[in-house]
C-alpha cells in the first residue's frame, strides 16, 4: 500500500503539494482576498497595523498580485472568508510540506481562529492537512524555511515558541528530514524577516536582525550572504518582504530602488508589483502569499 507522501505526489487522492526548496519554481499559491474587516479598522495599532487601509486600494493590490503569478504559470487559490483583517496574510496560517499542510496556531489575541479559514481553503482544493498545532504550542508559517532538503530551520520567538518548532520537527521527521531552530532577536516577528532563500546557495539577510546562531548556520550550509541595512527601503517599504518565482528570480514590492539594485547586482532577476495598501497593513508580498507548491 502507498504511503500518504506518495499518495499526495501521484494527485489521485490529494491534490499535489508541498516543496523542500525555497527558491525551486513556484507552482501553487494561496491568497486572501481582503475582508469588509479591513476597511472596518479603526484603531490600527490595536488591529496589528500601522495605519488607516484603503480597501478598495487593497483588493485592486490582490487582484493584481494575482493575474501577474498567473501570468507566471502560477496556480491561485483565492479564498474570501468575512474574518479578522489581519487573514489577508496566508503565509502565516500554515507551512506546506510535500506531505500536506502544517497548520498554524497564532500567536496573537487578534489574529486567533484565522487558522480556520486557512484550514477551509486548503481543504477545499483537496490539500491534506497533515498536522493542526494545539496544546500550549504557537507556530507562524513564515518561521519555517527549507535550506536544504533535508532541513528546516524554524526561528523561535514570540510567534512561534519551541512546542511549535517542536511539532514542526514531528511533522517533517515522517518525510526524513530535520529541524534546527535559531531564536530571532528581540521584536522580529519571524524567520522570513531576517532570511529570505534567493537561489540553492544565495540568501539575503536583514543585518541587524541575524543572530549569529542563524549566521553560522548560513555558513555551514555554504550559502553567499547578501546582507541588508536596516534602513527605510527595509523597515518602512518592506523592500525585503519578497516572493522567490525561481532560483535567483523574484517579485518585490514598488519603491525599493537601492534594495533592488543591491539584488541585481548580485545576480537576481527583479520584477515590482504595488503593494502599498498592505505595507499600511503592516505587510508585504512574503506575508500575503501562502506557498503550497514548489516544483520537487
Amino acid at each position: 500500500m502507498a504511503s500518504h507522501a506518495e499518495e499526495v505526489a501521484a494527485g489521485a487522492v490529494w491534490t499535489p503539494c508541498g516543496y523542500r526548496s525555497e527558491t525551486a519554481a513556484l507552482r501553487s499559491v494561496l491568497l486572501v482576498r481582503p475582508p469588509d474587516s479591513v476597511g472596518a479598522v479603526r484603531r490600527p495599532g490595536a488591529s496589528l497595523m500601522v495605519g488607516p487601509v484603503d480597501l478598495p486600494a487593497m483588493r485592486a493590490q490582490c487582484d493584481a498580485l494575482a493575474d501577474r503569478l498567473r501570468d507566471d504559470g502560477v496556480e491561485v487559490h483565492l479564498a474570501a472568508p468575512e474574518a479578522s483583517p489581519n487573514v489577508v496574510f496566508a503565509r502565516d496560517l500554515f507551512w506546506m510540506t510535500p506531505a500536506g499542510a502544517v497548520l498554524a496556531r497564532m500567536a496573537s489575541a487578534q489574529r486567533a481562529g484565522e487558522e480556520r479559514h486557512a484550514a477551509l481553503a486548503l481543504a477545499g482544493a483537496g490539500f491534506p492537512i497533515l498536522r493542526t498545532v494545539s496544546g500550549t504550542a504557537v507556530f507562524e508559517g513564515a518561521d519555517a524555511l527549507w535550506i536544504d532538503p533535508s532541513t528546516v530551520v524554524v526561528g523561535t520567538g514570540f510567534r512561534t515558541n519551541a512546542a511549535g518548532a517542536a511539532a514542526v520537527a514531528s511533522a517533517v521527521a515522517e518525510l526524513g528530514a530535520r529541524v534546527v531552530t535559531v531564536p530571532l532577536e528581540p521584536g522580529v516577528q519571524h524567520l522570513l524577516g531576517t532570511v529570505v532563500f534567493l537561489g540553492p546557495s544565495t540568501a539575503v539577510v536583514h543585518r541587524a536582525a541575524c543572530p549569529p546562531e542563524l549566521a553560522a548556520l548560513l555558513a555551514a550550509y555554504g550559502y553567499r550572504v547578501i546582507p541588508l541595512p536596516p534602513d527605510e527601503e527595509l523597515l518602512v517599504r518592506r523592500g525585503m518582504n519578497l516572493l522567490v518565482l525561481a532560483p535567483e528570480r523574484v517579485l518585490m514590492p514598488a519603491g525599493c530602488p537601492g534594495i533592488r539594485r543591491t539584488l541585481e547586482r548580485a545576480g537576481v532577476a527583479v520584477d515590482e508589483i504595488d503593494v502599498g495598501a498592505y505595507l499600511r497593513a503592516a505587510g508585504g508580498i512574503g506575508c500575503v502569499t501562502g506557498v503550497v507548491r514548489r516544483e520537487h
